[in-house]
């Protein structure tokens, strides 16, 4: 699993954040930033700063206080920050003849037996409890996609990519075999807060780097201006919106024949670093750093190359009437820009209960089974072709 690493806060540390503008809670030893949520608390801001600093785990099972959906436990886990060492727990490192057994949480099985002797181990993970890490991702479960990677470690370890280096030259010259490849491109790095790992390394750095809302700006234009055009040249609105919609469904089949056929070829990926480098830069480097808030949605100028295909396509297959082919095309591009949006915010924003399923199926794809689970915006064609994903079934936490 690479080396990754969230801190370790003092108890007067995670005390001290008990206002709207920086609030943490606990449950146990994992400390949680619930600071965006204070004005979204059902409950009002008033219960939620009443507990800033503290320990919600009693209050959390109060349903006479406020009963919480499975929805608000998992609003936590993606804001896990750290983990609370109490005074005991700081003091018991201290008199340990080693301490790395018990800090930096959680503790080994050692670390473990000396803060059972010195009475600190109450709510303290253990390497026991631990979920055991999987075999291909390295990853034990959905939190370690906001763990960073401890990079030098990473590298030593495993002698792949230094992320602190220009990481194309590093895969063109690495010299990796299509195995070794495949096997660490798909065990997700967490790279430092808000920022990009180097690519280029060079003035080319920025082309690879793009806002999730360049998207819609750039491309919802063009396809309204599309749309409105075939809506002039059809003759019912009913024919428009049936082709449009049309277009849209295609979208959909592509997304997830593109995902899955394309990004993923991994079986049929050539063993030279040609057709190695090239899937690094289409869809390797989203696993590899999966969090990585600009390198997420698709440069407008990749795009502008990959749609062009599919334009002549529309208009080849609908030859009969320019009309019918652009409404296809634009109800298609449009279904694009929700795909990448609907992305973004899968990695990036909490969501709606009713949308977090797709989310949670999404990061399975990442940090569990990446060769299931393709679809983005929905697990419709997962299920048709047989690759959905078998997502645990959570008991919901109300009392």
């Amino acid at each position: 699993m690479p080396s990754q690493t969230l801190p370790n806060f003092p108890q007067s540390e995670v005390a001290k954040n008990n206002k709207s503008g920086s609030c943490w809670v606990t449950i146990g030893s994992n400390v949680y930033n619930v600071t965006g949520f204070v004005g979204q608390h059902p409950g009002g801001e008033d219960l939620i700063l009443e507990y800033g600093g503290k320990d919600v785990a009693t209050i959390m099972r109060d349903a006479s206080s406020h009963s919480h959906s499975e929805a608000a436990y998992e609003y936590l886990d993606e804001n896990l920050i750290g983990f609370v060492a109490t005074d005991a727990v700081l003091e018991a490192a201290v008199e340990s003849d080693r301490p790395r057994d018990i800090l930096p949480l959680p503790p080994t099985q050692t670390g473990a037996q000396e803060l059972r002797a010195n009475g600190a181990a109450e709510h303290v993970p253990t390497e026991q409890a631990q979920p055991q890490a999987d075999e291909t991702t390295g990853m034990a479960s959905v939190h370690d996609l906001y763990r960073q990677t401890d990079i030098a470690e990473d590298y030593r370890r495993y002698r792949f990519l230094n992320l602190d280096k220009p990481l194309l030259m590093q895969v063109w010259n690495g010299g990796f075999t299509k195995d070794f490849y495949l096997r660490e491109v798909h065990r997700p790095r967490i790279y430092k807060a808000d920022q990009s790992p180097p690519l280029f390394g060079n003035g080319l750095e920025f082309l690879s780097k793009t806002v999730w809302w360049v998207v819609p700006m750039v491309w919802l234009p063009p396809v309204a201006w599309g749309s409105w055009l075939a809506y002039l040249g059809l003759p019912t609105v009913y024919q428009f919106a049936a082709y449009w919609f049309t277009g849209l469904g295609l979208w959909t089949l592509i997304e997830y024949g593109m995902h899955r056929g394309l990004f993923h070829v991994d079986k049929y990926l050539p063993d030279n670093r040609v057709a190695i480098t090239g899937h690094f830069l289409l869809h390797g480097i989203h696993h590899y750093v999966p969090m990585d808030k600009l390198r997420l949605v698709m440069p407008p100028a990749l795009f502008l190359v990959l749609a062009t295909p599919f334009y002549k396509l529309a208009h080849t297959v609908f030859y009969w009437d320019w009309y019918v082919a652009t409404a296809v095309f634009c109800g298609g591009i449009f279904g694009y820009i929700g795909y990448d949006c609907t992305h973004y915010f899968l990695h990036h924003k909490t969501l709606p209960s009713w949308y977090q399923q797709l989310k949670s199926y999404h990061m399975e794809h990442h940090w569990k089974d990446f060769q299931n689970g393709f679809g983005v915006t929905s697990r419709f064609w997962d299920r048709v072709f047989g690759t959905e994903l078998v997502m645990p079934v959570k008991a919901v936490k109300v009392s």
